[in-house]
């Protein structure tokens, strides 16, 4: 047996063994595409296990997460810090290998692939960063961005529509450096993909402007190569490998869906070892397929030491470019505080067209942002002023065709924010977070800043009616573990939002309003703190806290209620996950316990507000979906007005006297 053939058999039994172990886990897939994942790293894949992080290495994303055991066993053995240990310890709690491959918790993983599909999102992002940033910085002989993406998938990850939207989005975009790896072994986890998956992939790929390449038996390492080689040479589109491989190769249950998603079993196990002439102790890796493989991996060292190399020389012929590179790796921070005080906000303004100002303010003093939209870029405001648009013809376009494909979108933009060296931001409807929030909530688990900017907020998007109108998302959102959810009522707590969203490393979302709002006396940074008193009043008798639009609303009833000889605080909570992070005492002084009187406004669902609306509190908000009519009729209609407000604050006053 070569050596070769020995590597990739020792892929599929540490797999399987560890999943095994683990008694959990997706076998058919890590056994089937062994031999993918072997040729790839050992004669295509330029890394440095020795820095994992290296700028020009080739971005490996596993699409297919749950063949976590694939890439773990493929790390191992190519030098990363991926011990025999942690992979006895698959899936374990506090483990290094956990079932699906996590951004930030095993070197090597590029990112979190979980929800099949995503992965393809993740690459297409990944690809569109490298022509980009190699636009900018390439220079003749100087090719100090030059390297490509690849990505395994499986028949699931292209029946998601994410991989539709996501492939003809890299297909018009002419991709060239992104390579699909298609592990086509026909099984899901109900059985054959013949009921649901009967299309003709290769026939797709074309018409969406890939180069389709078959190899009709992936253990065929000679074919494999060559295609991959294939691939490599078209940098006019990019390219999709049909790989036709057996599900669970050489165990009794290959071909079949029993090896999908759960272990062999002991016995299995063994016919399988012996199917493969396998005679080694469980979790042993041969002598001579170690020292192989980590010889292959020393030798892809000298790629990074040759790129250090040309980066000096290029530092030299080219030094200003070399320092803006270096800046966009780092990471550019301007003077926010400078920028933010360039602004004078007055007279009433949407919080869409605020933040369009400051982001191309912001734009000018980062020039590693870009920014995209799906389809609505002048109706959100997102676009980058005179940056013009990435496009096959302009790699340096700043702004991005995403096209209506929402879901792709989120899943790209992570991996742009992924790749390194540059800043995103992308926009919709706020409506159609839905179908982001898949990307958006692998944004939040990676803990990773992208900016989402999501206008047309509320009811106030009116004649369009009730599917434009946004009611529950806003608490959809919001319960996002690591996502900031801004909806601020005017320009400068919008710039304040700006200011949270570039500065912390975790991904935002600014939810902006169509209509027009006031712009209001105290607000600004205070809004970082996520809720504040706005208004205040002596010894006040009732609190009246909102968001967005609906600080109007709050203020105007103050007034009212002043008239009367009741004293009402008005309290913007622009960011409720802001808002519980600060200190007991500070969320007590702004919300006094000893004022049980209060009233929450928001023209979305109501789920979020008892929290703070307390056991004498009323909450105005929505209970149903909207509908179709004018905005103004519409906040009437569902009891959006200052008198309304009036009247729940003197019942809540009433109610903390009785009870």
């Amino acid at each position: 047996m070569s050596v070769t053939t020995k590597s990739v058999d020792t892929i599929r039994i540490l797999s399987a063994e560890a999943i095994q172990k683990a008694n959990s886990g997706h076998p058919g897939m890590c056994m089937g595409a062994a031999p993918i994942g072997y040729e790839l790293f050992a004669e295509h894949l330029n890394f440095s296990y020795l820095n994992p992080k290296w700028d020009n290495r080739d971005r490996f994303v596993l699409s297919a997460g749950h063949g976590s055991m694939l890439l773990y066993s493929l790390l191992h053995l190519f030098g990363y810090d991926v011990t025999i240990d942690d992979i006895k310890n698959f899936r374990q709690l506090g483990s290094r290998t956990p079932g699906h491959p996590e951004y930030g918790r095993t070197a090597g993983v590029e990112t979190s692939t979980g929800p099949l599909g995503q992965g393809i999102g993740n690459a297409v992002g990944f690809a569109l960063a490298e022509a980009h940033l190699a636009a900018i910085f390439n220079r003749p002989d100087y090719p100090v961005v030059d390297h490509y993406t690849y990505v395994l998938c499986g028949d699931g990850c292209l029946e998601e529509g994410m991989g539709y939207e996501a492939c003809s989005f890299a297909g018009t975009q002419k991709l060239g450096k992104l390579i699909l790896l298609y592990d086509k072994n026909d099984i899901t986890i109900e059985g054959s993909t013949e009921c649901t998956f009967s299309e003709d992939t290769a026939t797709r790929f074309v018409a969406q402007g890939w180069q389709v390449i078959r190899v009709n038996d992936a253990n065929d390492l000679t074919a494999l190569g060559k295609a991959i080689a294939l691939a490599k040479s078209d940098l006019s589109r990019p390219s999709i490998i049909i790989c036709k491989t057996v599900i669970g190769y050489g165990s009794p249950l290959q071909n079949s869906a029993d090896v999908h998603g759960a272990p062999m079993g002991e016995e299995n196990l063994q016919k399988t070892k012996e199917q493969l002439n396998w005679t080694y102790a469980p979790f042993e890796i041969p002598e001579d397929v170690h020292d192989h493989c980590l010889a292959i991996a020393n030798s892809k060292l000298k790629k990074e030491e040759e790129w250090n190399e040309l980066f000096g020389k290029y530092a030299v012929a080219y030094p200003d470019l070399a320092q803006k590179y270096r800046e966009y790796m780092d990471g550019i921070e301007p003077d926010f505080k400078k920028i933010l005080d360039s602004f004078e906000f007055k007279g009433a303004e949407a919080t869409r067209t605020s933040a369009g100002k400051i982001l191309n303010e912001i734009a000018a003093a980062m020039p590693n942002l870009m920014s995209g939209s799906a389809d609505l870029a002048p109706s959100t405001k997102t676009e980058i002023k005179g940056a013009g648009y990435f496009s096959p013809e302009n790699r340096e376009g700043r702004n991005i065709h995403f096209g209506i494909r929402e879901h792709a979108m989120a899943a790209i933009c992570n991996g742009i924010q992924l790749h390194g060296g540059l800043r995103i931001v992308c926009s919709t409807f706020f409506s159609f977070s839905d179908y982001m929030k898949g990307g958006i909530r692998m944004s939040a688990l990676m803990n990773i800043p992208v900016i989402y900017v999501m206008t047309h907020d509320s009811i106030g998007v009116g004649e369009d009616g009730p599917t434009h109108q946004p009611v529950e998302q806003l608490i959809a959102l919001r319960s996002i573990p690591n996502l900031k959810v801004f909806r601020p009522c005017d320009g400068r707590e919008t710039a304040a939002a700006y200011v949270e969203a570039f500065t912390q490393n975790s991904p935002t979302v600014l939810v902006l309003s169509r209509q027009n709002l006031g712009q209001y006396e105290g607000t600004g940074l205070k809004a970082l703190m996520g809720g504040y008193v706005l208004s205040d009043a002596p010894k006040p008798n009732v609190i009246l806290i909102g968001t967005g639009s609906e600080i109007d609303l709050c203020m105007g009833a103050k007034e009212l209620l002043a008239k009367e000889g009741i004293r009402a605080r008005v309290v913007s909570m622009p960011c409720m996950e802001e808002f519980e992070r600060q200190t007991p005492e500070y969320r007590e002084s702004v919300l006094p316990r000893s004022v049980r009187a209060r009233v929450c406004v928001e023209a979305a669902s109501h789920f979020a507000w008892y929290k703070y609306s307390g056991d004498c509190g009323e909450v105005i908000a929505m209970k149903t979906f909207g509908v179709s009519a004018p905005a103004k009729v519409l906040f009437d209609y569902f009891g959006f007005t200052k008198e309304n407000v009036v009247k729940a604050a003197k019942l809540s006053i009433q109610n903390a006297k009785t009870k």
